[in-house]
């Protein structure tokens, strides 16, 4: 207290006129309305910019959490295709209600979960990723993984909270795959060479393949959807003794940047496995 009485002591001019000042202004702003709109226009511009910074700042720290809701709005989203919900089949005689059915009495096929990406390795032969989300969040073996972009591997290890998928970039990885114009189907794998490359075979060479020609999951999949990105065509390889092509696909996923993806859940399968179950309770 001492050291602030000396230095308004010592500076008591400056400090009389700066208050003095401050006394001006708000006068002239109180009882002027003209100055008044100036000074208001003038704060708000400052209080602006630095809200702005602010912004900017807090946003920064804030995009894990932003991301974590893009997840699951997206997941929603994706529920909502029109592709996730069959016709119900009237020659079968329902035994279980479990499955869930939308306003149009159609039976819902897969379901989204969004899962964070703790773990990825893209540089090994056998490439994993690993999720938060396990058993007590609904995932089981053999679940498929799709990311924005396109898919991204299967689910083959399940603890309580966490989860373990074999990649797309994996030597024992084989995807049941599809050509988007004529879908003429083959089979996806990777040659362990370059990650954002996998190798598409089995595609007759009756079909007019070309660079640029998008790659997606067939209808015979085991895993996966049908109809998700898998790539684009980046060179066609004509072996002159087989009547087949060998492709190469540029990911649609880039495996370098996973965050999120969605786990993929097959509900019809599921039912059949319950189903299978109790015809063999039965039999028994």
């Amino acid at each position: 207290m001492k050291n602030i009485f000396i230095f308004i002591g010592r500076h008591f001019t400056f400090v009389s006129f700066v208050v003095l000042q401050i006394l001006s202004i708000v006068m002239l702003s109180k009882f002027s309305k003209t100055h008044e709109a100036f000074f208001a226009a003038t704060v708000n511009e400052a209080t602006g910019r630095l809200d702005v910074q602010f912004n900017r700042f807090y946003s920064y720290f804030s995009l894990k959490e932003i991301n974590r809701q893009l997840a699951i709005e997206n997941a929603r989203l994706r529920d909502s295709l029109k592709a996730n919900f069959i016709a119900p089949d009237n020659s079968r005689k329902l035994i279980s209600d479990t499955i869930k059915i939308d306003s149009l009495t159609r039976y819902r096929k897969f379901n989204y979960m969004p899962a964070h990406v703790v773990g990825n390795t893209v540089s090994s032969q056998t490439n994993y990723l690993t999720f938060e989300r396990g058993t007590n969040q609904g995932i089981k073996k053999g679940m498929s993984v799709v990311g924005p972009e396109g898919i991204v591997g299967v689910i083959i290890d399940v603890s309580d909270n966490y989860s373990r998928a074999m990649s797309l970039l994996h030597r024992n990885s084989k995807v049941s795959a599809m050509l988007k114009k004529d879908n003429v189907s083959g089979s996806i794998e990777w040659d362990g060479a370059d990650p954002s490359y996998l190798i598409l075979k089995n595609i007759p060479k009756s079909s007019k393949v070309v660079k640029g020609d998008t790659v997606l999951t067939s209808n015979y999949s085991a895993n996966f959807p049908s109809h998700l990105p898998i790539g684009t065509i980046a060179s066609v390889i004509s072996d002159p003794s087989s009547n087949f092509y060998t492709l190469k696909v540029k990911t649609a996923t880039n495996f370098f940047s996973l965050q999120y993806v969605y786990i993929v859940e097959n509900l019809r399968y599921n039912e059949q496995v319950k189903l299978e179950g109790i015809k063999l309770k039965n039999n028994e």
